[in-house]
């Protein structure tokens, strides 16, 4: 063989083994990078399912203060009901009570007499008039006085 060759064939040698050494080099930097890669994306899967697990409790938290306002919005429209009944029944025992009073012959007597007073009246006339026991004309008499 001859020199001029051999050393073109080292020379090729020596090219494939750096070729080789390069190649090898950017498959392990590659490799790394994989490995790195591979790393990164089983964290972003454990992120992903802990923010799941998350999102499913705020979800269920969510829901079961929902289904709370709805109780206590059925409680109030409840209790709304309520008061409207209380209120009519109030106005209804309002107006009973003073269609009793207006019927009541001693209430027209004391209102009379309470009248009479506010008017000015001693007290034997309106003990006359009114046909009242003494003590009761002076119960009227000392209400009237202590308003005025």
């Amino acid at each position: 063989m001859n020199p001029w060759m051999l050393g073109q064939a080292i020379v090729i040698f020596l090219l494939l083994v750096v070729l080789f050494w390069l190649l090898l080099r950017q498959h392990n930097a590659g490799s790394s990078q994989l490995t790195t890669l591979q790393q990164q994306l089983e964290k972003n899967s454990q992120q992903l399912l802990s923010a799941q697990s998350e999102t499913e409790e705020l979800r269920a938290g969510i829901i079961g203060v929902g289904q709370r306002v709805l109780t206590l919005d059925q409680r109030v429209l409840s209790l709304e009901n309520e008061l409207q009944q209380l209120q009519s029944a109030y106005t209804e025992l309002a107006e009973q009570q003073q269609a009793l009073s207006l019927t009541d012959p001693e209430s027209k007597i004391y209102t009379r007499a309470m009248k009479m007073v506010q008017l000015g009246a001693d007290l034997e006339e309106i003990m006359r008039e009114c046909e009242l026991p003494r003590a009761e004309a002076e119960l009227l008499f000392n209400l009237h006085q202590a308003k005025s």
